[in-house]
């Protein structure tokens, strides 16, 4: 059985629910693992609930959308987080740079899961993908197919819309192209992509579809998930509407693919349970885990052999592209420098 414990305000009010919690029910007992995570409980539930029921390991979970990382490094060697699960690599190689984690050595991972979604050191453990892809109007845009370079053509000017130029989904992204093509390049592609938005970056990544749909502008960068996010709302039945107003183009499919970022895990460095935090990562690798993570969260199993949802697969082939996420991580600060420096969340600059 998991204790899921939602903090109704912020990360401190989460670890106070979390002591709370500790004391009816023992979190630092044996056959237990506690998990910090940036991911909606419902999300991961179904998995925890298998792997109680293969292993015998009760699961207690903490839940918050920000600052559980500055929280276990202010727990410190008092932290009772075994593990973190969040998404972005800026995300899991920001846990290791903030000095919390603790590197993972397992040959059940490493058979599971490809180099390039692990830290060459194992501080972080990718369990799924999810692929910057470009949202195009069915409409407006005739041609199937892109490059992320063709986004600073002129023939864009006025038709891209996107989120923040800082969100850690676009920094990864551009990371990757400092990683392809450099600083300098990279800098004027940035520049040319800014002038080509319909307006200033704002909103998420939805908001760029409704964009789309409402005519605002043709294109925009996207996460592959938002698509089923979008096709399954029940609760808000007009993002259907949006969704099938676009298709997903998969850029760089002819070259080199199309960027990919991650859902991960680390070990904390402090875990009061390493052995069930061990057991559980490796379980998250398995392949019927890998494909209930995936097929929740409208992503791709990171693991070999392991198929998409059949709604995943229904948006196209994608080709990802094989450079390592953790080249990508080391390109992240100069990406963020690039944003500034041409003013990319000023919008076009005529």
């Amino acid at each position: 059985m998991t204790k899921t414990i939602r903090p109704t305000r912020s990360g401190l009010l989460a670890a106070a629910l979390f002591t709370t919690a500790a004391m009816a029910t023992p979190a630092l007992a044996d056959g237990e693992v506690n998990i910090y995570s940036y991911r909606q409980p419902v999300l991961i539930q179904p998995l925890l609930d298998a792997f109680t029921k293969e292993t015998g390991i009760k699961t207690n979970v903490i839940f918050a959308s920000d600052g559980l990382a500055e929280r276990i490094q202010a727990e410190g060697a008092n932290s009772p987080a075994d593990v973190m699960m969040t998404v972005d690599i800026g995300r899991l190689d920001g846990a290791k740079q903030l000095g919390i984690t603790q590197p993972v050595s397992s040959e059940v991972v490493n058979a599971n899961i490809p180099a390039e979604f692990r830290d060459p050191e194992g501080h972080w453990i990718g369990l799924t993908t999810r692929a910057r892809v470009v949202y195009a109007s069915k409409d407006r845009v005739e041609q199937d197919s892109i490059t992320y370079e063709e986004l600073a053509d002129e023939k864009w000017r006025g038709r891209i819309c996107t989120r923040s130029g800082q969100h850690v989904y676009s920094i990864g992204l551009f990371a990757s192209m400092v990683a392809h093509h450099g600083a300098e390049k990279t800098e004027e592609w940035l520049a040319g992509v800014r002038d080509n938005l319909a307006s200033k970056p704002s909103g998420n990544d939805r908001a760029q579809v409704k964009a789309i749909f409402a005519g605002e502008c043709d294109i925009s960068l996207g996460n592959t998930y938002y698509m089923g996010k979008m096709q399954t709302n029940e609760k808000e039945p007009e993002q259907k509407d949006w969704a099938n107003s676009v298709k997903i183009l998969f850029p760089n499919t002819e070259e080199r693919g199309t960027h990919v970022n991650i859902s991960g895990v680390v070990m904390a460095k402090n875990a009061p349970h390493p052995a069930e935090a061990l057991k559980l990562i490796e379980f998250l690798s398995s392949d019927a885990a890998q494909q209930v993570y995936a097929e929740a969260n409208y992503e791709y199993p990171v693991k070999p052999g392991v198929a998409a949802s059949e709604r995943v697969k229904s948006w196209g082939e994608i080709k990802p592209d094989s450079l390592p996420l953790a080249e990508i991580a080391n390109n992240r600060k100069t990406a963020s420098e690039l944003v500034d420096k041409v003013g990319f969340n000023d919008g076009p600059s005529s």
